[in-house]
């Protein structure tokens, strides 16, 4: 028996370009395309990036919200793959207050997101779990293996004999825990700026030393500690003052920088280091981010899931069994009458 879907659902949309959220019950459900999925959503993920997306790129009446997980009920007449079914449990990652498709948010009743990106969850996995894995888990994986090109991947490990440090700049962020995992999965030796409130946290997520970025000499004792070769640093944070740091930790034969804003250009004194920024979006498809009159461009974007099958399947591998850890979680309405 298909599922009924209805026409309308309950979701947390912006009320006004200035964006100011409500709730509202009579939001469209966004309609099938081809290369997609349809998930009824049984969990929901707040990221920094949603409060971002909230107050600097409002699109009104469009839904806010990235992270999700659900039951699929619904498949696209373009999707190819085999191993996903209505029915199936995923995780996904939708578009927060995209123009083009103001249904396309996240927080809603009913969220799509592109097949390719679509993560059947183990069996042992909650939806609360999963739910807080999909932007820090893309944007960890975009940032380290597509953006930097760290040298070692999930499927074949470094294996050089002086494993490279890599910088995670925000080590207790959701998307600083989930670097640190793959890292550590990738067979690299993960250093970590953080708090001295949060050193237990970052090293149970995989740091091998951390550092704290109050202390005027963070830069330097991370100079000191990677012997002066640090090539590799994912900002996290993306702020002046976290892109100075990052710059001035790489160490002298230069290397790569990636936030996960559009970064500071002032702030990219060095000539041998290459920053960068990436932006998780949709694919085959474009977005329509930044919206009308926004004023920052992006200057390049990178994807983690491309049309093939291969990020998909290394992605699925390491949210599988125990080898990847969610971030920090905290609670939410348990029913969409609780949003009322």
């Amino acid at each position: 028996m298909g599922v009924t879907i209805p026409k309308t659902q309950t979701a947390i949309i912006a009320a006004d370009e200035e964006g100011t959220l409500r709730v509202s019950q009579d939001v469209p459900v966004i309609d099938l395309e081809p290369d997609s999925v349809l998930v009824k959503t049984a969990a929901l993920a707040l990221n920094p990036v949603d409060s971002k997306m909230a107050k600097g790129f409002a699109v009104p009446n469009a839904i806010l919200g990235f992270d999700f997980a659900g039951v699929v009920v619904a498949i696209g007449t373009g999707v190819t793959r085999q191993d996903l079914k209505v029915g199936d449990r995923v995780l996904g990652t939708a578009d927060s207050m995209d123009s083009k498709r103001p249904s396309g948010g996240g927080f809603c009743q009913y969220a799509s997101t592109v097949a390719t990106q679509a993560l059947r969850l183990p069996d042992d996995m909650s939806f609360t779990d999963a739910a807080c894995m999909g932007t820090s888990l893309s944007s960890a994986g975009i940032a380290l293996f597509r953006s930097m090109k760290v040298p070692g991947s999930l499927t074949a490990p470094n294996s050089a004999a002086r494993t490279p440090h890599v910088l995670v700049n925000g080590g207790s962020t959701s998307t600083g825990t989930m670097a640190l995992q793959l890292l550590k999965l990738a067979g690299f030796r993960p250093i970590a700026t953080c708090s001295p409130s949060h050193e237990e946290l970052v090293l149970s997520y995989g740091a091998e030393k951390t550092f704290d970025y109050r202390s005027p000499d963070c830069a330097k004792e991370i100079r000191s500690y990677t012997k002066n070769s640090l090539a590799y640093a994912i900002d996290c944070v993306t702020i002046n003052s976290s892109m100075k740091l990052c710059y001035e930790a790489i160490g002298r034969a230069g290397g790569r920088y990636t936030a996960l804003d559009p970064y500071p250009e002032a702030q990219a004194t060095r000539k041998v280091v290459k920053p960068d920024w990436i932006l998780g979006s949709r694919v085959g498809a474009v977005a329509g981010w930044p919206p009308t009159g926004g004023t920052r461009t992006p200057m390049r974007v990178s994807l983690l899931m491309s049309s093939t099958a291969a990020p998909r399947s290394t992605c699925s591998r390491a949210s599988s069994g125990t080898n990847l850890r969610r971030s920090c979680q905290v609670g939410f309405p348990a029913s969409w009458k609780d949003w009322r």
